[in-house]
């Protein structure tokens, strides 16, 4: 596992956490600094504290893209996925929208429901294909190169028949789904 994949599932342990206790996601990270048992990376740290400063444009993006799905019907660790790769693909220039997208495949894969992984890269595809994704003359696409993703009607939008169950927890992190203190 790469160390970008490691940091990737360290910031979702942490968002998880603290979706399902309902505490602070800087109580939890500030824990897992301390503990250091694994380190907190500073790609993980910068993941964590990304989406709590994005929180309400990551949820709203996430939110027109899943249709038929509210983020708090989603089983907890599915929302914190989507969230850390909204994040990515809309925020960090220096990784590639496709990447993004199979490395939050693969931890649905390990982690969710066995329907969990369709519907998240449903709905990243649709995210990413309303982005823009035609590519330039220099191969880099607009998710690639600091264009926000856009939150327009995708044609990979995620449906509420792509998920088993609901599983989700009735407050997201820490205090609701549109303000997460940090």
């Amino acid at each position: 596992m790469s160390a970008r994949s490691k940091a990737r599932r360290r910031a979702l342990d942490i968002l998880f956490e603290a979706d399902v206790r309902g505490a602070h996601v800087s109580e939890i990270l500030a824990a897992r600094k301390v503990r250091a048992d694994p380190p907190v990376s500073e790609y993980t740290e910068g993941l964590v504290v990304g989406v709590v400063e994005n929180w309400r444009e990551i949820n709203d993006r996430i939110g027109h893209h899943a249709q038929g799905w509210t983020l708090d019907r989603m089983p907890p660790v599915d929302r914190n996925i989507l969230r850390i790769a909204v994040f990515e693909l809309g925020w960090r220039p220096d990784v590639p929208g496709r990447v993004v997208i199979d490395e939050a495949v693969e931890l649905a894969k390990s982690l969710s429901t066995d329907r969990s992984p369709s519907f998240v890269n449903g709905l990243l595809g649709g995210l990413f294909d309303a982005a823009g994704t035609a590519a330039r003359p220099d191969g880099a696409t607009s998710s690639e190169t600091g264009t926000q993703v856009e939150t327009g009607a995708g044609t990979g939008a995620a449906t509420s028949s792509s998920v088993a169950g609901s599983g989700a927890s009735s407050a997201p992190v820490p205090t609701s789904a549109a303000d997460p203190a940090l």
